[in-house]
C-alpha cells in the first residue's frame, strides 16, 4: 500500500486524473464482489441437492446436478403461499393509506397558512429522531385497545402516518409553481381537485421513491410484526421464515433454509432488477440522496 501511495504522488497530474476513475471503480466493483457473496451462496445452496451432505454447504461452487427440491420443500413445509398473501397484505395496505395522510399532510405543511405551521411540522419531523423499538410497548397498548391485536390490520396501523413521507411530498409540492394552483382556482377547482389534478400529477416520481422505499421497509419488517401476531395464518413472510428455519426440518437442511430465504427477498429482488432505471429516475427526480 505504501508503494502504490508512492507511485501515485509521484506521478503526474495527469496521470492521477486517470487513475484516480480507475482505482474508484475497481472499488466499487470489489466491494459489490463481497456483497454479492452471501447472496451468491444462497443460490448455490438453495440449488444443491442433500446428497451432497453438509460438508459441502459452505462452497460457492455449484453443484454438477442442481436440483429444484430444496426450493419445493420450503414452500410446501413453511406455509410460504400465505405468508406471501398476508405481506403483500400488509405492504399494500400500509401503502395505500400512507399516499392518502402524506398527499394531504405534505399540501398542509407546503401551501396552507396556519398558526404554529413551523413548530408543528418540526415536532412531525421528530419521529425520523426516535428509534422504532422506542414505541413497540405505546403501539402495543393502542393496539390492545382497539381490539386489534393478532391481527394485519394491527401491524399496518402504527404506519399510517409516515413523517419522512409527509416531508417528501412537502418538498416536492413547494417545488410546483403556485401559477399553476392560481389558475385551477380562477377556474373554480376545489381544494381537492388541486391536489388532484395538479399536485398528484406533477409528484409521480416523488410518489415512486416515497413507495420504494415504504414496500421495501414493511416487506423486510420483522420485530414489529413478531410482537403482534400470533396465529400462524396472520404471519407475514420474516416471521414466518424465522419460524420456518426453527424446526426440525429446517435446522437438518440448510439448501432448505436458504431456498426459504431466496424466496422471501426474491420478489423484491426481480422487481428492482425490471424497474432499476425507473427506481434510479424516481429516487434522482425526488432529490432523495
Amino acid at each position: 500500500m505504501k508503494l502504490i501511495d508512492k507511485l501515485y504522488k509521484d506521478a503526474p497530474l495527469a496521470t492521477r486524473n486517470e487513475i484516480t476513475p480507475k482505482l474508484g471503480f475497481l472499488l466499487t466493483v470489489l466491494l459489490a464482489l463481497a456483497w454479492l457473496i452471501p447472496f451468491l451462496w444462497m443460490g448455490v445452496a438453495s440449488l444443491r441437492p442433500a446428497s451432497d451432505g453438509i460438508n459441502l454447504m459452505a462452497e460457492l461452487i455449484p453443484s454438477l446436478k442442481p436440483t429444484l427440491d430444496n426450493i419445493r420443500d420450503a414452500w410446501e413445509i413453511g406455509d410460504f403461499p400465505r405468508y406471501f398473501l398476508n405481506t403483500t397484505i400488509i405492504c399494500t395496505g400500509i401503502l395505500l393509506v400512507q399516499f392518502f395522510t402524506i398527499t394531504l399532510a405534505g399540501f398542509a405543511f407546503a401551501r396552507l397558512d396556519f398558526a404554529g405551521k413551523t413548530l408543528i411540522f418540526y415536532l412531525f419531523l421528530m419521529q425520523l429522531m426516535l428509534v422504532p423499538v422506542l414505541l413497540i410497548v405505546p403501539n402495543l397498548r393502542i393496539i390492545a385497545q382497539f381490539g386489534l391485536y393478532d391481527t394485519l390490520a394491527g401491524v399496518m396501523m402504527p404506519f399510517f402516518a409516515s413523517a419522512f413521507g409527509t416531508f417528501l411530498m412537502r418538498q416536492a409540492f413547494e417545488a410546483i409553481p403556485t401559477e399553476l394552483e392560481d389558475a385551477a382556482l380562477i377556474d373554480g377547482a376545489s381544494l381537492i381537485q388541486r391536489i388532484r389534478h395538479i399536485y398528484v400529477p406533477l409528484s409521480i416520481p416523488s410518489f415512486s421513491a416515497f413507495a420504494i422505499i415504504s414496500v421495501t421497509s414493511h416487506w423486510n419488517d420483522f420485530l414489529w410484526p413478531l410482537m403482534v401476531i400470533n396465529s400462524p395464518d396472520k404471519r407475514p413472510l420474516t416471521v414466518g421464515l424465522s419460524v420456518f428455519t426453527a424446526t426440525a426440518e429446517g435446522t437438518q437442511a440448510w439448501g432448505t433454509i436458504a431456498a426459504g430465504t431466496l424466496m422471501v427477498i426474491a420478489p423484491l429482488l426481480i422487481t428492482f432488477l425490471i424497474f432499476q432505471k425507473r427506481f434510479i429516475s424516481s429516487f434522482v427526480t425526488s432529490g432523495i440522496k
